[in-house]
């Protein structure tokens, strides 16, 4: 008996192996066929561009590194305003973001006109292009000509990045609220908890740990956007870009630029990609 059960362990143990060296070699062969496509793909696209009958001008113009070089140091410079801004935009995106989103979710009848307001606002700002908000906040408000109001441009155009983007993340916020079971906020009251405190204890902490995948894809596109402040006048990193291109008729200055908003941009994408595989995509 005990040589039976040992002939049949040893059997399973043979049958494991087997399976695993065979999934070692689909995973090689896989990889060997990503690698060669991969190649065949990205060489061809390669030698198309290199090819083609415009790629010295478009190398001259687009790609100069004595232009590169000249205009990089400025441009990095001027960066920080867009780092700058981005951070204290974020945190304002965050924090009216979910002011609105708990308005929306309030069930009081007495909060309804606030729930309305609310749902306008946004209906409205989530329907503006936020280039065109830019242009009528920066522009518009130093026109009422009210005193007390800011008419520093950088101040306006974080202002409108603030009003559009809230907007989005404070559907993104209702999103998580709503995904929350209700027996959740009905058990934290049954043992004791308020309203309030059901909702800051149990059902928030849930809604945002939900939503931190979309609301960190809300802020790579903010990012990027704090570009569009460069309409009224900011001399951020794309507006500096913009002056050296017109300047020397080279193109070059804008994809300094780009390099680095990619720099910022590219990490933060993998740090999305990283947070769904770990997830998967329950996060959402």
């Amino acid at each position: 008996m005990e040589a039976v059960k040992a002939g049949k362990a040893y059997e399973v143990g043979t049958r494991r192996e087997a399976r695993r060296a065979a999934r070692k070699r689909m995973d090689r062969r896989g990889a060997l066929i990503a690698f060669v496509s991969s190649v065949v793909v990205l060489g061809g696209l390669a030698a198309l561009i290199l090819t083609s009958p415009g790629w010295p001008d478009v190398r001259e113009t687009f790609f100069s590194p004595s232009a590169f070089a000249d205009s990089f140091p400025e441009i990095l410079k001027a960066f920080r305003i867009d780092v700058a801004m981005f951070l204290v935009v974020e945190v304002i995106v965050l924090i009216w973001g979910l002011v609105v989103a708990l308005v929306r979710t309030s069930s009081g009848p007495a909060l309804f006109p606030l729930r309305l307001l609310a749902a306008g606002y946004c209906d409205i700002f989530r329907g503006i292009p936020t280039i065109l908000l830019v242009y009528l906040v920066g522009f518009g408000i130093p026109a009422l000509g009210l005193s007390g109001v800011p008419t520093d441009p950088i101040i306006l155009g974080g202002f409108a990045l603030a009003l559009s983007y809230g907007a989005y993340v404070s559907e993104v916020y209702r999103a998580g609220l709503l995904s929350v079971h209700k027996g959740q906020k009905d058990a934290a009251l049954a043992i004791g908890l308020d309203e309030r405190q059901s909702l800051r204890f149990v059902v928030l902490p849930q809604a945002v740990r939900r939503v931190i995948p979309p609301l960190l894809n809300d802020f790579i596109a903010l990012q990027k956007d704090v570009a569009l402040v460069a309409i009224l006048g900011v001399v951020e990193a794309f507006r500096v870009a913009q002056i050296d291109a017109a300047a020397n008729f080279n193109y070059t200055p804008l994809l300094a630029a780009a390099l680095l908003y990619l720099i910022i941009t590219v990490p933060l994408a993998r740090v999305l990609d990283r947070m769904d595989l770990t997830t998967g995509g329950k996060a959402k």
